[in-house]
């Protein structure tokens, strides 16, 4: 249990580390910002409770926030997140009953699955993150374009890091 919420606080850490001085200064002609942050809620065990879920998801949404400047773009469209995700993951399991414990992994639940829970969750987060940004619908073909050729690179992002972090369970003894 101890080294589960070290490794958590550890995942916090690197993704602003990551986000704030690399990702930060990456812009891709004004229209491409990836935010692999999100992986933090996404890494996240499925079991986890509610008001656990949704203060983490507070939490790394306002640390961003403070860095970037946004007045809570961000810990809104992470708490947005959040609270999508239990239905989400019912959603494209059909089903409720994971073993206490169970981290959304490659190595657990399968490239597909991982696949549509971060592209769903994703573009939910975008969606939100981008709209509030520019408030207004006067350029909401242009929002579109936004959320879809960055939560297309931020997918692309999230899936390598679930990728590198995913460290398969030895079976037998």
């Amino acid at each position: 249990m101890g080294s589960g919420i070290l490794r958590h606080i550890g995942h916090f850490i690197i993704l602003v580390v990551i986000q704030v001085l690399i990702l930060n200064n990456i812009r891709f002609g004004g229209y491409i910002n990836p935010y692999v942050y999100v992986l933090f809620v996404l890494l996240l065990p499925i079991d986890i409770p509610g008001w656990l879920l949704l203060f983490s998801s507070f939490s790394m949404g306002l640390t961003i926030d403070l860095f970037f400047d946004t007045q809570g773009m961000h810990a809104a469209a992470t708490v947005l997140l959040a609270f999508a995700r239990p239905g989400i993951i019912r959603m494209i399991s059909g089903r409720s009953d994971f073993d206490p414990g169970t981290i959304p992994m490659v190595s657990n639940m399968g490239i597909q699955w991982i696949l549509l829970y971060t592209v769903l969750l994703v573009l939910l987060h975008h969606s939100l993150l981008f709209f509030l940004e520019i408030f207004r619908f006067s350029e909401f073909w242009i929002t579109l374009g936004r959320i879809g050729l960055s939560g297309g690179i931020t997918t692309l992002m999230v899936l390598i890091g679930f990728l590198l972090l995913d460290k398969p369970e030895k079976r037998g003894r």
